[in-house]
C-alpha cells in the first residue's frame, strides 16, 4: 500500500447512524483517510459535522455537486465516495461522482426506485469504475465459508433455503416520536415502495442468493402493515422458487418483540445442511446427513482459507458487525489499490456486492410488492 485511499462522504452527519458505521469500517484496517464531506443538507450541521471529524475547512461542502466538482479537479482529490444517505438520496450523488471519475461505495438498497437503479447501472457500466454496495453481512468470515462450502458440493444439490430477518424496533409507531431513522424508513417518499422488505428483507434475500449461488426466479409474498396508520409494510412473509428447483421461505419483520437483529440462514442439500445466525456470527453449524453435527468456528476448528481472508484476530476472540462491514471496505481498498498500481486485485477481494446486486434487490422489491398486491400470487423476479 503506497498510501491511504482518500475517502469522501455524502450524508452521515450529526444524528445519523449508518455514517458512523461506515467511518469505523473504513478506518478499521487503516486503508482509508476521510478527507472531504457533504455530511448534511443543513449547511450549519454539515460544517459542524465535518469539523468534528477533523475535515479541513476547504473540504467541508454544503452539497454533493460542489464536492464532486471540486474534488475531481484537486491533485489530492478523493479516490472514492461513500454515500450514506436515506434511500431517495442515493441515485443523484452516485451518478454525479461516477461522472467525475470517482469510485462509489453506496448503502443499500441502491436506490428507492427501480428505474433509477437501471439508469445507475448503465452509468456504472459506462464509467468502468468500482461501485460497491454495502450488503455488509457478506463480509462475515463464516458467511463466505458457507458460500465456499456450497460451491464445493459439500451439501450436494440444494433443496431448501430458509432465511429470516426479524427485528422489533418498529413494534410501536416510533416514526411519530421524531426518531429520525424510523421517520425516513417508513416514509414512501424517502424509502420507496417498501418498508421492512426494502430495509432488511433485501439483506435476507441477497444473503440467500450469495451463499447458495442460486437465482430466485419468483416469489409469493404477503407484505403487511400491522401498526395502524403506517404507510409501508412492517412485516413480510413469502415463498421462494429458485431456478434450480430449490424451494425456500423468507420472513422479515420489524414488529417481532424479542428480536433485535436476528438474521439467520439455513440451507439444506441432499448431503448436508448449514445453519448461520448473525447474532452468533462466529459459529457455523454443518450437519452432514447421518453424521454428528460439526460446529465450525471463525478462526478455529473447521475454518478454511476463505474465512481466514475475512478474519482479523485469533480464535476465541469474537468478531462481529463492524468487522464484517470493514471487510467490504478492505476488499474495495484492495481493488482500488490494484488499479492505482496497475495490477490485478487479489481474487478474494472480488466478493464485494456491486451494482448488479443493487438492481437485483430492486427487482426483488418490485416483485414482492406486486405479488402482495395480487393476493400473494406467484410473481417473477425480472432478470
Amino acid at each position: 500500500m503506497t498510501r491511504r485511499i482518500r475517502l469522501g462522504m455524502v450524508g452521515g452527519g450529526q444524528g445519523a447512524f449508518i455514517g458512523a458505521v461506515h467511518r469505523i469500517a473504513a478506518r478499521l484496517d487503516d486503508q482509508y483517510e476521510l478527507v472531504a464531506g457533504a455530511l448534511s443538507s443543513d449547511t450549519a450541521r454539515a460544517d459542524a459535522s465535518a469539523a468534528a471529524l477533523h475535515i479541513e475547512p476547504g473540504r467541508r461542502y454544503a452539497g454533493f455537486e460542489e464536492m464532486a466538482e471540486r474534488e475531481a479537479t484537486r491533485p489530492d482529490g478523493i479516490d472514492v465516495v461513500a454515500i450514506v444517505t436515506p434511500n431517495h438520496l442515493h441515485f443523484a450523488p452516485a451518478q454525479t461522482f461516477l461522472a467525475r471519475g470517482i469510485h462509489v461505495i453506496c448503502d443499500k438498497p441502491v436506490t428507492h426506485r427501480l428505474e433509477d437503479a437501471l439508469t445507475l447501472a448503465s452509468a456504472v457500466e459506462r464509467s468502468r469504475l468500482i461501485f460497491a454496495l454495502t450488503h455488509n453481512y457478506t463480509g462475515y468470515p463464516l458467511v463466505r465459508q458457507a458460500r465456499d462450502m456450497v460451491a464445493s458440493g459439500a451439501l450436494g444439490t440444494i433443496r431448501v433455503v430458509q432465511v429470516e430477518y426479524p427485528q422489533d424496533w418498529l413494534t410501536n409507531r416510533l416514526e411519530e416520536t421524531g426518531q429520525k431513522q424510523a421517520a425516513w424508513r417508513t416514509d414512501p417518499a424517502r424509502s420507496g415502495d417498501a418498508g421492512c422488505i426494502g430495509d432488511i428483507g433485501t439483506h435476507a434475500f441477497h444473503l440467500a442468493e450469495f451463499v447458495t449461488g442460486l437465482r430466485c426466479e419468483s416469489v409469493a409474498a404477503e407484505l403487511t402493515r400491522f401498526v395502524k396508520g403506517r404507510a409501508l409494510d412492517d412485516n413480510a412473509q413469502m415463498l421462494l422458487r429458485f431456478s434450480s428447483g430449490a424451494r425456500g421461505m423468507l420472513w422479515s419483520s420489524q414488529v417481532a418483540p424479542g428480536n433485535e437483529n436476528a438474521l439467520r440462514l439455513r440451507v439444506y442439500g441432499e448431503k448436508a445442511g448449514l445453519d448461520w445466525s448473525q447474532e452468533q456470527p462466529n459459529a457455523l453449524l454443518f450437519t452432514p446427513l447421518g453424521e454428528p453435527p460439526q460446529l465450525i468456528r471463525r478462526a478455529g476448528s473447521g475454518a478454511n482459507a476463505v474465512a481466514a481472508h475475512a478474519s482479523r484476530i485469533p480464535a476465541g476472540h469474537p468478531e462481529g458487525y463492524l468487522e464484517a462491514f470493514a471487510q467490504i471496505y478492505r476488499d474495495v481498498a484492495e481493488q482500488i489499490h490494484a488499479r492505482l498500481e496497475t495490477r490485478e486485485p487479489d481474487p478474494a477481494s472480488l466478493l464485494v456486492p456491486g451494482i448488479a446486486d443493487g438492481v437485483r434487490g430492486m427487482h426483488f422489491i418490485a416483485a414482492a410488492v406486486a405479488s402482495s398486491q395480487a393476493n400473494a400470487a406467484w410473481t417473477a423476479i425480472e432478470t
